[in-house]
């Protein structure tokens, strides 16, 4: 069932709005180009044709061979089916002095791969960072890459995510203070971070890893009780192999504790392979890059481009404020000044990107699919070619586990951190600190956390649906195209006799697109191996 919420075009050809942040010359394009507003219509979009085609026949395909779909995951490939089609309802907007009428479709808000869904949150959560969370200060970003061994487990295992995150957030304030030159005891000082955990790769394969938006610098109380922010060097190269190194360590001796060492039982160990085989496949085939199910079991996916030589390859990886120790790939080559608050926005945006570009998809003439690479692989790939029914598979694969949160804050700006209403914008405090040395200084910070978070610290988390849209493409959305004045929502259109009405009145498809009926498959999927 689709969840009521007015849909909009936050996916497509406007790349500035999937976080193009190091590219000022492209947010110009889009302002050019966007200059009026076309609805979207999703179902004549090459992924809306696939999963209404192949759905029914995957689902099928997995029941026969006894491994069904997890509900969670056929729940988001229906919705997806829903989102932005008028004939399962709309918002509708009228312009008072022209008469003129507009409908807005529904959005299914799922977290998987919907474009319009990912592209809104991502446009919502990195205004909420900027304009809510983020103070003044330089924002750094550190990326985490993980080891293809320890990618299956995160993928479902959310309390091992948990704590590499965990690993890794204290790994990063860890070098933040060396290079502050303030020693580890010193619970004054305060370091603060928001981080995005991504699920996939650029070729829609299962890749978790971890964008952290750190403040690039420390906050620290001073002789007179005032907090002060403190900013550091850049780390070098041999500070960010360090912090790899640590991480490396630690995420091992986490695994051995937890009895998921080198020497662990793969059966016992993979408790997923037993609660939902399914899943294991698809975890295991998009990690690797290979075809879980179907006549292609086991073969990898097919990939487009130029040879490349390797000391080619290599020389392009190199880069600054790099290092890689035992599959652990951490890059901290991205800062975001104090006061360009709009770049800011760009790389949130960027962090928090959904996994899949409707503009990137192509259908072949044989009925394959193309999906371009955003940029190309030290191999030279630049392309890769998927079945409809592999495709289908890599989406199911990066629909992420209920209650998996993917946005974590961490330090100075964890919600219940005392000294967040203090650095917050809208939510400074004017007078001294107390000392937070002092009991009393505590609680009366702690009551003041409180009352800041009731009154200025937690606004409205969401932003509407025209707010965005004015936000990201400068484009005004209710803005009557017929008259110029500004039309207002007038109903939420829900009963299915009423959508018909107005549909038909409006001269628009009174019913959703049909989706194709499951087809008999007669291969036998052989037993999954690689």
């Amino acid at each position: 069932m689709v969840r009521r919420y007015p849909g909009a075009v936050f996916e497509g050809e406007k790349q500035n709005a999937r976080g193009d942040f190091g590219r000022p010359g492209r947010s110009l394009a889009v302002r050019e180009t966007a200059c009026q507003y076309r609805p979207r219509r999703p179902e004549e979009s090459v992924l809306y044709g696939v999963v209404a085609g192949h759905l029914e026949s995957f689902l099928a395909r997995q029941r026969e061979r006894d491994r069904p779909v997890p509900r969670f995951v056929e729940r988001e490939l229906r919705a997806f089916l829903d989102c932005g089609i008028l004939a399962r309802g709309f918002l509708r907007a009228h312009c008072d002095a022209c008469r003129l009428d507009r409908v807005v479709p529904y959005s299914c808000k799922c977290r998987g791969f919907c474009p319009s869904c990912g592209g809104r949150r991502m446009a919502d959560t990195a205004a909420h960072l900027v304009d809510h969370v983020f103070p003044e200060v330089p924002v750094r970003q550190w990326v985490l890459s993980l080891p293809f061994a320890l990618r299956y487990r995160l993928a479902y295992d959310s309390s091992l995510v948990r704590d590499v995150l965990k690993i890794f957030v204290r790994a990063v304030f860890a070098s933040i203070r060396r290079r502050a030159c303030i020693p580890g005891s010193n619970r004054q000082a305060r370091c603060g971070a928001v981080t995005f955990i991504q699920r996939f790769s650029d070729a829609l394969n299962v890749d978790p890893r971890f964008h952290t938006l750190a403040l690039d610098g420390i906050y620290v109380v001073d002789d007179k009780g005032e907090l002060v922010f403190r900013r550091v060097p850049p780390p070098s190269d041999a500070e960010v192999a360090r912090v790899a190194d640590r991480i490396h360590r630690r995420v091992a001796r986490l695994m051995q504790r937890r009895g998921l060492g080198s020497q662990a039982d793969p059966d016992e160990a993979d408790t997923l392979r037993h609660d939902e085989p399914l899943l294991a496949e698809l975890y295991s085939a998009s990690i690797w890059g290979r075809v879980a199910t179907g006549p292609r079991a086991g073969r990898r996916v097919v990939r487009v481009g130029d040879a490349v030589d390797s000391e080619d390859g290599a020389s392009a990886s190199a880069g600054c404020c790099c290092a890689s120790v035992a599959g652990f790939s951490v890059h901290a080559g991205v800062c975001v000044p104090a006061r360009d608050r709009m770049r800011l926005e760009r790389l949130a945006r960027y962090a928090g990107r959904p996994p899949l570009a409707t503009e990137r998809l192509s259908l072949l003439p044989d009925g394959r699919l193309l999906y371009r690479l955003k940029h190309r692989w030290q191999d030279g790939t630049t392309h890769v070619i998927y079945e409809p029914m592999e495709l289908i598979e890599r989406l199911a694969a990066l629909v992420p586990p209920p209650k998996f949160n993917v946005t974590r804050y961490s330090g100075v700006l964890a919600p219940a951190a005392t000294f967040r209403p203090l650095v917050i914008p809208q939510a400074k405090a004017s007078g001294p600190l107390p000392h937070a040395g002092c009991q009393a200084g505590a609680e009366t910070a702690k009551t003041e956390s409180g009352k800041a978070r009731e009154k200025r610290g937690y606004q409205r988390r969401n932003y509407s649906w025209a707010q965005l849209m004015t936000r990201v493409f400068e484009l005004d959305v209710l803005a009557c195209p017929r008259c110029g004045a500004r039309m207002r929502i007038l109903a939420a259109i829900n009963p299915p006799d009423a959508i018909r009405k107005i549909l038909a009145c409006l001269g628009l498809p009174t019913r959703a697109p049909p989706i194709a009926p499951a087809i008999p498959d007669t291969d036998i999927d052989a037993p999954y191996s690689w």
